[in-house]
């Protein structure tokens, strides 16, 4: 019989829990991707979502599962699943009018809600000859490998990741 690979495993449970978010009317999800890349032998699977009230397109999360060649070869032909897993990565979107305060007061926020457990990194960027709005990607890692013993983790980086948006959603609002 099949044995389906840690990625597989997380990926089902990952997206279960956020449809099961959307069905019960707290979060929107927006966009949903499953790549497979061929050149590098690698999947990626991501969901990105609002809270259920976001009246607009920011702030959004995303959450990412990574699984690379080595992974697959780890787990698979090396057998050696302590050191098999995925990378699971969060991601927000928001806007910002002051580089400096906005993104000082994001990071000590989400560090108070995260249990200033995992990386925070911030990069800004926007769009030239438009009207100068700053988008502020954050992305929330957590410097490690996770594999099916963290998928009851799950509920809780979900709820986490709920916070992490209602607080950016008050904070510009």
């Amino acid at each position: 019989m099949f044995d389906p690979t840690i990625y597989e495993n997380l990926k089902v449970v990952l997206e279960g829990a956020i449809y099961d978010l959307d069905f019960a009317k707290e979060i929107h999800v927006t966009n949903r991707s499953d790549i497979i890349d061929l050149a590098k032998l690698s999947r990626e699977f991501s969901m990105q979502f609002k809270t259920i009230n976001a009246n607009n397109v920011y702030p959004m999360a995303e959450v990412r599962l990574l699984s690379t060649l080595q992974d697959f070869a780890t787990e698979k032909i090396h057998q050696d699943e302590k050191a098999a897993g995925c990378v699971l990565d969060v991601i927000l979107f928001t806007t910002i009018q002051n580089t400096a305060n906005d993104c000082d007061k994001i990071e000590k926020k989400l560090m108070q809600i995260w249990k200033n457990r995992p990386l925070i990194s911030q990069s800004i960027s926007f769009s030239y000859g438009k009207e100068p709005i700053l988008t502020d990607k954050i992305t929330i890692s957590f410097g490690r490998k996770i594999n099916e013993d963290q998928i009851e983790d799950f509920e809780q980086l979900l709820s986490y990741t709920l916070q992490s948006l209602q607080f950016l959603e008050d904070y510009f609002n």
